[in-house]
């Protein structure tokens, strides 16, 4: 037993390295993990202290472990069992595939990185941006049942439209919120998951696919996880509200156990950072955007060379509103359960939700009959007063109506979008179409109120009943 056993180096090295595996396997790692959970369970102690609505087990469940509860959920065994049927493959196979998709879909939520980055980092980077407002609520989320699921539901105009909304309902909760392929790009990816955030693939046909989507998103709001979503699908490329797609509104309303409460978001700009991308591809007829990572880069350069000169002054205002909570169990038992039906009338509210800003203003105001830079406050307050009379928030600068027209049209100007001809306001040679995009999102409430005449006196009573 004492004896000296000769060895070669490469086999004392290789025994060596065997050892060092076999501890970190079996002993370190398992201690570190076990330090960690720890830390984050006191983590989510403190956080559900301040929190409305407290972050619930499933959210914090290890990845692998949500991804094999998902993989073996009996509705997607059956989808397994009857792919397989269908396109004859392996039972096996076919399981491997919808364990995959559930890989790809299932978030890595960490909560010290969505508190601890994300919204600090969300918060400092929009207001360095824009000069954030937010209208009041005339009543607070508890006015929301407590075992309710809260879906937020949202206009999409920007994709700051997910940098403004994870820290304006951080006080709230946490939200889970679908990306699309775009995000998927490495080290975004890992990030975006670690914020709770869930991968989809907004184009796939695959029955088996969209049966692994659909019990994620049931299973997750049946457990009482923040939802947000945009019905639109993607953003908008002529400034206005598109049509809702009822994908993810119809696994939501499958969802069983709790009721599902919908808190329309609306969400305005003074500049859209892509909107010159947006035009140009809603004057192509298709949603493939031009801008690639060299543009993208090049104008993130400019933007901080400007603000290490000190000559950024930002983009102006960005605007939200949050309109009063709609329960799915009230509106069924009135409404029945049509998703399309739901869809529409969330869009709506979502519609008279959107705040207005200075620039929308003065390009609805221009783009309705010529006026003069004299008279473009009086075109605005005009303009104004018939919006508010159908309950239309507006958000402007101290000063009121005056201070939003001259800072609506100061920013047109600047950006060469307006141009004075023969003492009128016009669009500049090749930029009416980008006039139009500001321009739409007004006048297309002043179109769909005047379309719905009998029920504009109510809106103002329905928003201060109840608010998010």
């Amino acid at each position: 037993m004492t004896a000296t056993v000769e060895l070669p180096v490469w086999l004392l090295v290789l025994v060596l390295a065997f050892a060092i595996v076999a501890a970190l396997d079996r002993v370190l790692v398992p201690s570190a993990r076990w330090y960690l959970r720890r830390r984050m369970e006191r983590v989510v102690a403190r956080l559900n202290q301040r929190l409305d609505r407290p972050i619930q087990p499933f959210k914090l469940m290890r990845r692998q472990d949500m991804i094999l509860r998902l993989a073996h959920d009996p509705q997607v065994s059956s989808a397994v069992a009857r792919h397989a049927r269908s396109t004859g493959s392996r039972e096996d196979v076919v399981f491997d595939r919808a364990r995959a998709y559930a890989r790809e879909i299932v978030p890595a939520f960490s909560a010290t990185i969505y508190f601890g980055f994300a919204t600090r980092f969300a918060r400092r980077f929009s207001r360095s941006l824009y000069d954030v407002r937010i209208a009041p609520s005339a009543a607070k989320g508890e006015l929301i049942d407590r075992d309710a699921t809260v879906v937020f539901v949202m206009n999409h105009r920007s994709n700051m439209d997910y940098v403004l909304v994870t820290w304006l309902v951080a006080e709230r909760s946490a939200l889970s919120y679908a990306v699309g392929e775009w995000a998927r790009i490495w080290p975004l990816s890992s990030l975006i998951r670690a914020m709770g955030a869930y991968f989809i693939r907004r184009r796939s046909r695959s029955p088996l696919y969209r049966r692994v989507l659909a019990r994620y998103v049931q299973m997750s709001a049946e457990a009482g996880v923040t939802q947000a979503f945009f019905p639109e699908g993607g953003l908008s490329l002529d400034g206005r509200i598109g049509s809702p797609k009822i994908g993810l509104l119809s696994y939501l309303m499958a969802a069983e156990g709790r009721d599902l409460v919908f808190v329309p978001v609306g969400i305005a700009y003074d500049r859209v950072l892509e909107d010159r991308v947006l035009v140009e591809a809603d004057e192509a007829g298709v949603r493939r955007f031009r801008g690639g990572p060299v543009q993208i880069v090049g104008f993130v350069v400019r933007m901080l060379w400007r603000l290490v000169r000190g000559r950024f002054a930002g983009f102006g205002a960005a605007g939200v509103s949050f309109g009063s909570p709609i329960s799915l169990r009230s509106w069924r038992a009135t409404h029945g359960n049509a998703p399309d039906a739901l869809a529409r009338h969330l869009m709506a509210e979502v519609g008279r939700t959107v705040p207005l800003l200075p620039v929308p203003l003065v390009a609805a105001a221009v783009s309705r009959a010529p006026t003069s830079r004299h008279g473009l406050d009086a075109a605005v307050r005009a303009l104004v007063a018939q919006l508010e009379r159908m309950g239309a928030i507006a958000l402007l600068p101290e000063g009121g109506m005056a201070a939003g027209a001259a800072q609506g049209l100061r920013t047109l100007e600047k950006r060469g979008i307006l141009v004075e001809e023969g003492g009128r306001l016009v669009p500049a040679p090749g930029k009416s179409a980008l006039l139009a995009f500001y321009a739409a999102g007004v006048l297309e409430r002043l179109d769909r109120d005047a379309a719905s005449a009998p029920d504009a006196k109510r809106i103002p009573d329905e928003r201060t009943e109840t608010g998010a």
